[in-house]
């Protein structure tokens, strides 16, 4: 039985089934992000690799990427990300920032020469560690919508319970944070140094826990308060893995080509711990005594399918001068699926409320001796299609660009990335969308690389 139903279950007597925290449709979503994590070079192009390979982020677009390293290669990067929330609630605007700082990747490729005279001139094997999303982020506003959930106190035992239906206030706040990540083990080859193929084993890791907050204060019409907290804490833990397969063909010296295939990740189990109170305070006027009822740490257990994704790439290199690059990504969203008999909603929501999504990344490097100039754009559709959520407007889609140095000492190179990205959140209380939230979000990375 997941949470939902408990949660109907245990106030079935009193008012709807509320919850301000995530539902299982937005959970889906969620777990299935990637932010394009990788190292400095590869977000200063915002992820537009597909087609190059070389770089150790590249393996995580396109597994052939790793036979184009000439040389063995290992990098480190730590980033931060920080992010303005903007949120508006009946006329009522609040902003929060959410800061965050970590290793965002790490990794190596280990490339051979064939030691024999056979077409396929060289192997890599590669490792790399990535962060794909972080989800530390929190938002609260305040303010009077004119909707109320609780007329009554829970425990008023008169004939004609006392009607609290005038809207005083609301006070809500969102506070999450965790992170999924992925390690990435793969091998890839090159035949007559033409064509580029790769594969990779991905084993996925989800933590994400959310702590909800929300007040609803009314009065009746002698002005007698009626004051109710609910608090929400819900921690989810899961580990998966997935395949991925690529080709690179070099056109000719200035063109290449790439494709690349993820499998769905399968999320064998996914454990969510729950803990929920509800609190109504005392009316002493009308001797009302407190009502507080709640559930602390009931455990579920479900499996979770994300979607697949395929890209498409293609580049130009100018020698050695610079190249340009384009990757275009097709994510199956409709496909999400949670692996239960109580979740038969949830997946039917994906197939009518969602849609499979298109997005774009353009980058550019030029080099000047030993210093590189890197710039990138990056488009991603929400998969939503509820209108009072965005969906179908272009207002909630993710839009932003990508600046970047890089600089050369011998066999070791470091590289600054900076990344700013804008997109809407529409959050609901008491109607759909009716807490929109607007995220500013600004990332600098560095990276570290040794070449052998």
């Amino acid at each position: 039985m997941k949470r939902i139903l408990t949660c109907a279950i245990l106030i079935a007597s009193t008012f709807a089934a509320y919850s301000q925290s995530l539902g299982y449709n937005d959970l889906g979503i969620l777990f299935s992000k990637d932010d394009n994590y990788g190292t400095a070079r590869f977000e200063a192009m915002s992820g537009a690799f597909g087609a190059l390979g070389g770089d150790i982020s590249s393996f995580s677009i396109n597994p052939a990427g790793s036979a184009v390293a000439n040389k063995s290669t290992f990098a480190a990067t730590l980033g931060n990300r920080n992010t303005e929330y903007t949120a508006m609630y009946y006329g009522n605007t609040s902003v929060n920032e959410n800061d965050f700082f970590n290793i965002t990747q790490a990794g190596g490729i280990l490339s051979f020469d064939s030691a024999s005279s056979s077409d396929w001139s060289r192997f890599a094997l590669t490792f790399n560690y990535r962060l794909k999303s972080d989800f530390d982020s929190f938002f609260s506003v305040q303010g009077n919508s004119g909707f109320l959930f609780y007329p009554e106190h829970l425990q008023d035992q008169s004939a004609t319970p006392t009607q609290f239906d005038r809207s005083l206030n609301q006070s809500i706040s969102r506070e999450t944070f965790g992170e999924s990540s992925v390690l990435s083990i793969g091998f890839s080859s090159v035949y007559q140094k033409k064509l580029f193929v790769g594969g990779a084993l991905k084993f996925h890791n989800i933590e994400f826990n959310q702590r909800s907050y929300f007040n609803e204060i009314n009065d009746d019409i002698d002005e007698n308060i009626l004051d109710v907290v609910d608090r929400e804490n819900i921690f989810y833990e899961g580990s998966g893995f997935s395949l991925s397969l690529g080709f690179i063909y070099k056109l000719n010296q200035n063109i290449r080509l790439g494709l690349a295939y993820e499998t769905p990740t399968w999320y064998q189990e996914v454990f969510e711990d729950y803990s929920y109170s509800f609190d109504m305070a005392p009316v002493n006027n009308l001797n009302i005594p407190k009502y507080n009822e709640g559930i602390d740490h009931e455990l579920f257990v479900y499996k979770f399918k994300s979607h697949s994704r395929v890209t498409a790439s293609g580049a130009y290199v100018f020698g050695k001068q610079g190249l340009i690059s384009i990757d275009y990504t097709y994510k199956d969203y409709k496909s999400i699926r949670f692996n239960s008999p109580d979740f038969e909603k949830e997946n039917q929501s994906f197939l009518n409320d969602y849609r499979n999504v298109h997005s774009l990344n353009v980058g550019t490097e030029w080099r000047f001796d030993k210093m590189s100039i890197r710039g990138g754009y990056h488009y991603e559709k929400n998969p939503n299609l509820i209108s009072e959520l965005g969906g179908n407007t272009n207002k909630d889609n993710l839009r932003g660009f990508s600046l970047g140095l890089g600089y050369k000492f011998g066999s070791t190179s470091f590289d600054l990335a900076y990344q700013n990205s804008e997109s809407i959140n529409y959050n609901s209380l008491y109607n759909l969308g009716d807490i929109p939230i607007t995220n500013n979000t600004s990332r600098i990375s560095g990276t570290i690389t040794f070449s052998l």
